[in-house]
């Protein structure tokens, strides 16, 4: 067991606290250009993947007992840890659960990105782009899924929301962590880019004239039953996902190669968002395997 470091802050109400606070707010996130990590996964997986951009790290004296991967891994990669009060860490975030780490903010440029994936010698599989989605826990929702279907790179296009809002970050569970996120580019250029780079761009909307099922059946080596013009879930795709309340705009759905819908078996009205973002991304990490 490494040492745990003495209690170091005890006053809920010191200015640390409140700048740390601060960054729950979008204005003190710009100003600074950092943002808050909340609870041990995230902590765990910023400071596993993203340590060189954890500024601070935060703990109680039990979390630091408990999560001594995160002490330990703090320590090692040179990130200053802090040992404080329940009551300090309650005032940083309510939903700290003993854990919270400051993190600078880092955009990844879509351009750039794109050039990465093509010196691997590769062009990206699986792309996720989100068009003016508000809600921060389905944007993070749909993050971690398009992580755990193995994708390649999330956009955030338009007025979706601040991916650093800390919803948004408790959401994605760590995910944020592990694969590139850009934003605030025009749903346009990331779509006119996605395709220059290979991708058949495919938008899901309950009003999609091909039916998710129906391109599976279809996909890779039984594709020599598939009708010309039909896409391939097997060949390099972007989905986009439009907002929560009213999908995708005509105008939006009229830039992909293609408008899926994700079948609907039983009474349900719908999926909401993230769900219906989850099956379509599976589906294409399926067709690609």
């Amino acid at each position: 067991m490494p040492r745990i470091p003495d209690v170091t802050l005890a006053n809920p109400r010191a200015e640390r606290v409140k700048q740390v606070r601060a960054l729950s707010g979008r204005p003190a996130r710009s100003r600074h250009g950092q943002y808050l990590v909340e609870g041990p996964q995230g902590v765990r997986e910023a400071v596993r993947h993203a340590a060189d951009r954890v500024r601070d790290v935060y703990l109680t004296e039990a979390a630091a007992r408990r999560y001594v991967e995160i002490l330990v891994g703090a320590r090692d990669a040179g990130v200053r840890t802090h040992v404080g009060t329940p009551e300090v860490l309650a005032a940083m975030s309510p939903d700290a659960q003993g854990v919270l780490a400051v993190v600078r903010s880092a955009a990844s440029r879509l351009d750039a990105t794109l050039a990465d994936l093509a010196e691997g010698r590769r062009r990206p599989l699986l792309v996720a782009v989100l068009a003016a989605v508000r809600d921060p826990g389905n944007a993070g929702t749909v993050i971690r899924a398009a992580d755990a279907a193995g994708a390649d790179l999330v956009v955030l296009s338009g007025e979706s929301v601040d991916v650093h809002n800390p919803k948004v970050v408790r959401s994605t569970a760590g995910s944020l962590f592990h694969l590139p996120v850009v934003t605030d580019v025009a749903l346009t250029e990331a779509l006119d880019a996605v395709r220059a780079a290979g991708c058949t761009v495919l938008a899901a909307d309950g009003a999609g004239d091909r039916d998710l099922d129906d391109l599976l059946d279809v996909a890779g080596p039984a594709g020599s039953t598939r009708p010309a013009g039909t896409p391939d879930l097997a060949d390099s795709t972007a989905w986009v996902f439009g907002n929560e309340a009213w999908g995708l705009p005509e105008a939006d759905r009229a830039l992909a190669d293609a408008v899926v819908r994700v079948p609907i078996r039983g009474r349900a009205e719908s999926l909401n968002l993230a769900t219906a973002a989850t099956v379509c991304l599976y589906a294409s990490g399926r067709a690609q395997r």
